[in-house]
């Protein structure tokens, strides 16, 4: 199993001084910087978008991790891709022709995730394991920050058994609710990569660093 990966989320970050944020959050021990996009549509928050994150770039060399909560994708994915994400996630929810826009993805030169609800079955993953570089298991019904966890370990690890039949090297991220007392059974059934908001940020800027140690070493 890949080596476990922190996610921050910018949304819970203080967006009024934003620059600072990705600096602290990065030099805190950020593995990922993940963007959470949302349109009022497919969820019911708005947050950001392109312009944004293309603002944000020059400020942090991490990976950006961009989680588009949107319906469609397909038309926005060249803005989000020359914006500077490094990562773009749909949901398999979402979009209609979901191979296509993986594939759109891909073409553009980034690595293509896709995103599960939590009642979303795992089947959809069946014929696009070629295409996906980061699979991202909800634990919260998404649009919001602040929710509690909902325990799906049987599905994080029915994800792992395909990734470790299909022989790639995929990221399996779990975003919502995690926190040092729920992210010890998601790594158990196989999640590697942890998209961790509020926990983080919500103690404020001294404690960023020992949040993200404490996430890695819980």
């Amino acid at each position: 199993m890949s080596d476990i990966k922190i996610a921050p989320s910018m949304l819970s970050c203080n967006f009024s001084n934003l620059e600072n944020e990705l600096k602290r959050i990065d030099n805190a021990g950020a593995d990922y910087i993940h963007l959470d996009v949302m349109d009022g549509h497919f969820v019911p928050n708005i947050t950001f978008g392109a312009p944004v994150i293309k603002a944000m770039r020059p400020h942090t060399d991490k990976v950006f991790d961009v989680h588009l909560m949107i319906n469609p994708a397909a038309p926005h994915i060249e803005d989000f891709a020359n914006a500077g994400a490094d990562i773009i996630t749909i949901h398999a929810e979402a979009d209609t022709h979901t191979h296509r826009v993986l594939q759109q993805i891909k073409s553009l030169g980034k690595k293509a995730g896709l995103a599960l609800n939590p009642a979303t079955p795992t089947d959809i993953l069946d014929h696009v394991m070629d295409l996906v570089d980061l699979i991202l298991v909800m634990t919260v019904n998404p649009g919001f920050g602040g929710q509690s966890y909902i325990p799906l370990e049987d599905k994080i690890a029915d994800v792992r058994t395909r990734i470790e039949a299909s022989g790639r090297d995929i990221d399996l991220q779990i975003d919502g609710g995690v926190t040092d007392q729920t992210i010890g059974e998601a790594r158990a059934a196989g999640a590697n990569v942890f998209v961790a908001g509020t926990y983080v940020f919500k103690d404020g800027v001294d404690t960023y660093a020992d949040k993200i140690s404490t996430l890695k070493g819980a």
